[in-house]
């Protein structure tokens, strides 16, 4: 067996989203689309994997939000009639391409791939996606890491380590309460880092964390063996960095793989070309249009004239891909072979990637796994603890301030559009560590309370999801309103603690929207 190592790292991450006030709400789709299009399929071939006696490891970080939501009832019921109505939809498609062969078998292959989900997710999963993930964990095949409570970018609350606590803390407390273990590693949200944070993350007992290439690369002093091999921070914590080049490759719809003519188009979908009245079974009962996930064509080329899609020719790229993947890292691992070290890559991506976002992407991870698998003369297939595990001897640097976001560093969660939210944050986070400290030695079960859904609301507001929407113009009104809405609560809580009269309406109503979290403990802000 080969003594070097790849590591593959798939973030799974989505912003709480959940309105129990309303009976049908558009942004609860991003949790629908995710799990039948990505956390679904991703199962699947993990399941394929142990079941064919494929010896793999990966690495996979399920963030308290996501998981959150996966066991949410509401959203459970929520996500099966998503499914009832496309599969209403993919077989009117069916009748509605009865005399147009190739429209005809998209529509079937459609319509299967949504019984399927269906299938998959009541009657064999009972569900509870979260339960089967902990599973393939316990088998040995997945290590599943822990990340922050809510998701925040946490080097822009660099100066409120209470707040940074709390995230962190909250977050382990998350993964305990669903995988019944400690977590070794640690997602740092968008891999945001700056100095100090290696001593709140010694603190919740994490052994490792990742960033991005330059994360490590410019650290003091700088790493003896580039990304190729983990360092220790001063506090104890291992980092190991992204590799770029395998990122790069399977990231970029421009020179990645993603981007083949063969491949699904994303943006191509039944959801804005039919009309309303074909639309009906689908369409939200306000009539907004949205995804459907039923799309014809193919990526073609630069061009608004797609083809249609033809999935046997998406599959056999996404297997070419895979090769060319696998001869690349092998590539790399034989320019190493010779030093005197063991090396290994690092290659995390955003598991909505796979499935999602690049349709075949599934096929790909399979693919890769079985060949790494099959032939490792030239490297296996480990996670990061694993290799820690194997290779405790490691330089001590300063890992260098650092994000995977656009530029690196915090330019995207901190810009012109989306910086007025910072204020806010940062005023609500000195009053929640106030209160906190203020209210330390109570005992009365409704201050408790009080003190709980106050943190909900502002561990929801810190969530990055919302500045990046903001700033991408993804959904910036629907975040913005989020960002005020939760601060708008916090607040009013913190006066209600504060002069002791605690409206229990509308501690309740707070209590019923937003569930996360709920053996909190508020007291992290102490």
């Amino acid at each position: 067996m080969a003594s070097a190592s790849l590591a593959l790292i798939l973030h799974a991450h989505l912003p709480f989203v959940r309105h129990p006030e309303h009976d049908d709400f558009l942004e609860e789709d991003w949790l629908f689309e995710a799990i039948t299009e990505t956390y679904l399929p991703l199962l699947r071939l993990l399941r394929r994997l142990a079941d064919d006696g494929v010896a793999f490891r990966l690495t996979i970080s399920l963030t308290p939000t996501l998981c959150a939501m996966l066991r949410d009832e509401l959203l459970q019921q929520r996500y099966l009639r998503h499914l009832e109505r496309l599969i209403a939809l993919a077989r009117q498609e069916i009748e509605r391409h009865r005399n147009d062969p190739q429209l005809l078998e998209l529509a079937k292959f459609y319509a299967e791939f949504f019984v399927d989900a269906r299938a998959f997710y009541e009657e064999t999963l009972r569900r509870d996606i979260v339960r089967a993930f902990r599973e393939l964990q316990e088998a040995g095949f997945l290590e599943i890491i822990a990340s922050a409570a809510t998701h925040a970018f946490l080097p822009l609350l660099q100066d409120f380590p209470e707040a940074q606590r709390a995230q962190i803390r909250l977050g382990c407390d998350s993964y305990r309460a669903m995988f019944g273990r400690e977590p070794s590693g640690f997602w740092l949200p968008e891999c945001g880092y700056h100095h100090g944070l290696d001593s709140l993350l010694q603190e919740a007992n994490i052994r490792w964390f990742v960033l991005d290439t330059h994360g490590l690369m410019f650290a003091r002093p700088g790493p003896r063996h580039a990304i190729f091999a983990p360092c220790y921070t001063p506090a104890g914590p291992a980092v190991f960095a992204r590799d770029h080049e395998s990122n790069r490759e399977v990231w970029s719809a421009e020179s990645g793989y993603p981007g083949d003519p063969v491949y699904r188009d994303f943006y191509r979908d039944i959801g804005f070309d039919r009309t309303a009245e074909e639309l009906r079974p689908f369409l939200r009962p306000d009539g907004i249009r949205k995804f459907s996930g039923i799309k014809y064509h193919r990526v073609t080329g630069r061009t608004d004239e797609k083809e249609l899609y033809n999935p046997a020719w998406a599959v056999a790229a996404a297997d070419e891909h895979a090769d060319d993947f696998l001869a690349k890292r092998r590539a790399c691992f034989r320019e190493l072979k010779g030093m005197n070290f063991d090396p290994i890559i690092v290659c995390p991506f955003d598991a909505e990637l796979f499935g999602h976002w690049w349709f075949e992407g599934p096929r790909f991870l399979e693919s890769f796994i079985r060949r790494a698998a099959n032939d490792q003369a030239d490297f296996q297939l480990a996670t990061p603890s694993a290799f820690l595990a194997a290779h405790p001897s490691q330089q001590v640097v300063r890992p260098n301030p650092s994000s995977w976001g656009e530029e690196g560093f915090n330019g995207v969660w901190l810009e012109e559009s989306n910086a007025w939210i910072y204020p806010h944050l940062h005023a609500a986070t000195r009053r929640m560590t106030e209160i906190a400290r203020r209210q330390r030695d109570t005992t009365e079960p409704v201050i408790e309370r009080s003190l709980q859904q106050a943190a909900r609301e502002l561990l929801l507001a810190q969530a990055s999801d919302w500045a990046f929407l903001i700033k991408t113009r993804s959904a910036p009104e629907y975040a913005t309103q989020r960002t005020k809405d939760h601060l708008l609560r916090f607040n009013r809580l913190y006066e209600q603690l504060s002069a002791g009269q605690i409206d229990l309406e509308f501690l309740g109503e707070c209590e019923m929207r937003n569930n996360i979290f709920p053996g909190l403990n508020w007291r992290y802000y102490l």
